[in-house]
């Protein structure tokens, strides 16, 4: 039996550990599109929302344009995504899926009902993990 250590008391070390678990578990399912999980994660946006402005797509992701950018240029170099800039305002630039990006979408499928199943949790227990992971991310005025 493996000694408990002070990182498994600890709920960020948990979140963290669980975080880098269900990734890998993308990774065999993304691979062979040349994906990686944030990249696939960028694709699960547009797939959903439709063509959309790198400023949205950061607040989306909760990513910041620096990590962006390359992710953008990298789904860009496959075909899967195009960027142009909007006719409303020049300063904005828009990603969309290419038919190529949407033709993934339809051999990919829905890899977060595949993968739920790897957890071992049930549908009640994915809900309420979901639910209370939602919660936690959402800042508090008074962390008191």
């Amino acid at each position: 039996m493996k000694a408990s250590t002070a990182l498994d008391d600890m709920i960020c070390f948990q979140l963290y550990a669980a975080s880098r678990g269900m990734t890998a578990l993308y990774r065999p399912l993304l691979d062979p599109h040349h994906l990686t999980y944030p990249q696939y994660l960028v694709l699960r946006v547009l797939w959903h929302d439709g063509p959309t402005s790198v400023r949205d797509l950061g607040q989306a992701l909760s990513l910041d344009s620096g990590t962006l950018s390359p992710l953008i240029k990298r789904l860009e170099s496959l075909d899967y995504v195009a960027r142009s800039r909007s006719t409303a305002d020049e300063r904005v630039v828009i990603v969309g899926c290419t038919p190529a990006g949407l033709a993934l979408r339809d051999r990919i499928g829905d890899l977060t009902r595949q993968l739920a199943c790897a957890t071992g949790l049930t549908l009640d227990e994915l809900t309420t993990l979901h639910h209370l992971l939602h919660k936690a991310r959402q800042p508090r005025k008074d962390p008191s």
